[in-house]
């Protein structure tokens, strides 16, 4: 399967699917501000701006469970100390659901990762995002990567 940047097939979206591309876009571009100074909380309301953060709840790696504000709190720590980027492979879109696909390498620290991940998207009725499920291919990580989930609940 061909890998594509985000930013070159974006454009060719619309409507939910696009809503998906951009919150990876705005997510690398994020990540990348984090670095920087006086980076908070604050800083991801381009993020929210297409969040239902009210309602909002996101199944992670490790089936943890997070609301809006947990999991900001997640990203501000994580986004810190860690890179991201993605490639698309490929995006499916139902009426209720888009379901996008990435090849995603990151780092935290001296631990480097390169995954396959698929992200289903949920919606609410005003088309802001409401549910991510998470689900990863990725080689079994060292325990230091595992340091970033240490206050997070994790499901059985």
């Amino acid at each position: 399967m061909d890998l594509h940047e985000i930013a070159d097939v974006a454009d060719g979206y619309t409507g939910k699917a696009r809503t998906v591309l951009e919150y990876s876009l705005l997510m690398k571009s994020l990540v990348e501000l984090a670095k920087g100074p006086g980076f908070s909380k604050d800083s991801w309301a381009p993020l929210a701006d297409i969040v239902a953060t009210d309602e909002f709840v996101r199944v992670g790696n490790f089936k943890e469970v997070m609301n809006w504000p947990e999991y900001v709190d997640f990203l501000t720590n994580w986004a810190t100390a860690s890179t991201w980027e993605g490639s698309f492979k490929r995006l499916t879109e139902t009426p209720d659901l888009v379901i996008l696909e990435l090849e995603e390498r990151s780092s935290v620290g001296d631990f480097s990762s390169v995954v396959n991940s698929v992200s289903v998207y949920e919606f609410d009725d005003a088309g802001k995002i409401s549910h991510i499920d998470v689900y990863l291919q990725m080689a079994l990580p060292e325990g230091a990567m595992l340091g970033s989930y240490e206050d997070v609940r994790i499901s059985e």
